[in-house]
């Protein structure tokens, strides 16, 4: 059983008050959410002793104020990437005071903060949170609009990746804010690169992509492995194209051809891949990579065991993944357009 925390004599007054106005125990219990027993031993204290102030206890008193709490939490929001030897020596010289690590901890702890690995998420600048946020407004009541989307990317795979985590200081529902997030940037190491799509019933071609990707190979891309794809796709009219807003997606020749071939593009926001169902579809295929036996041992392996797991991903994945937008665009909504979990 977990210790019940001290009231404080605010809390404690707020107690008196409302039995001073008629409230039954049970009905300020329920009021400020304290325990019947809490509510019960405070107004007993005050009848005994006409006080609302706590008993004085024996043993030693403790090393900080209320208010040096408060400078500590203040200090922790600085840096929540800042290890605990730095925080104690910036709070120490701030109050001229001398408090050690152990100090530092156990306070931080009993206010709910505790180290945790920082979840990674890229980086949205203001403005494209202002048009993230614009952008889900304007379908935040789509339903089957949803169902005739095909969505693309592009994305990397490594036979051996940096899994090393970085570290912050957050409350347990603290995990998705801003501050606490560790923003990611593309990654220039050596892979497979990859071009794949899929539709909410189908899961579409994946290919690997040499080189770098001007306009001229993404057109070449959409003419040779997507145009069949959504040629194969039944009442295709319907169908809307994903793709985000990379400078070669977006390039006057590249306009060109979709308007050639009767492709309506989707409108994308910046710096939104958790608004793009195939984020995930790519860590299911990681997943499933790193699972693969035996391992890859070089590129061309990697290449061979990612075409084969992705071919067999179930189609009702697909569909989880495009019933999930609603939730997607509403957990922009409600993080006013910052990094969401998904």
């Amino acid at each position: 059983m977990s210790q019940r925390r001290e009231l404080i004599e605010f809390e404690r007054g707020e107690i008196i008050g409302l039995w001073k106005g008629g409230h039954s125990e049970r009905n300020i219990g329920e009021i400020l959410g304290h325990p019947k027993s809490t509510i019960h031993d405070t107004i007993t204290r005050y009848k005994n002793s006409g006080q609302i102030t706590a008993s004085s206890r024996s043993g030693r008193p403790l090393k900080l104020t209320e208010r040096n709490v408060r400078q500590l939490v203040r200090t922790l929001k600085e840096d929540r990437q800042q290890s605990l030897e730095e925080m104690t020596k910036k709070f120490s010289e701030s109050l001229s005071i001398s408090v050690s690590s152990n100090t530092i901890k156990r306070t931080l702890h009993s206010e709910g903060f505790f180290g945790r690995a920082g979840k990674r998420k890229p980086f949205v600048s203001e403005a494209n949170r202002k048009k993230r946020l614009e952008w889900c407004r304007e379908r935040r009541d789509w339903d089957d609009e949803w169902n005739f989307i095909i969505w693309s990317d592009e994305s990397r795979f490594m036979i051996f990746q940096n899994d090393a985590h970085h570290w912050v200081w957050r409350k347990p529902h603290e995990k998705y804010d801003v501050d606490c997030l560790i923003p990611t940037v593309k990654s220039g190491n050596q892979g497979v690169m990859v071009w794949g799509c899929f539709a909410k019933d189908k899961i579409g071609p994946l290919i690997q992509v040499s080189g770098s990707i001007n306009a001229s190979v993404y057109m070449g891309i959409l003419e040779n492995t997507f145009l069949p794809f959504y040629n194969s796709l039944e009442n295709n009219s319907q169908y809307i194209f994903q793709d985000d807003n990379a400078p070669v997606h977006r390039a006057r020749t590249v306009k060109q051809w979709k308007e050639d071939n009767s492709i309506i593009d989707f409108p994308w926001p910046a710096q939104s891949p958790d608004l793009n169902p195939i984020e995930h579809l790519w860590d299911v295929l990681e997943r499933r990579v790193r699972e693969h036996k035996p391992h890859p041992k070089n590129i061309e392996e990697l290449m061979v065991i990612l075409e084969e797991e992705w071919n067999k991903i179930e189609p009702e994945i697909l569909t989880n993944l495009v019933e999930s937008l609603p939730r997607r665009v509403q957990a922009v909504l409600d993080s006013h357009g910052n990094p969401t979990r998904y």
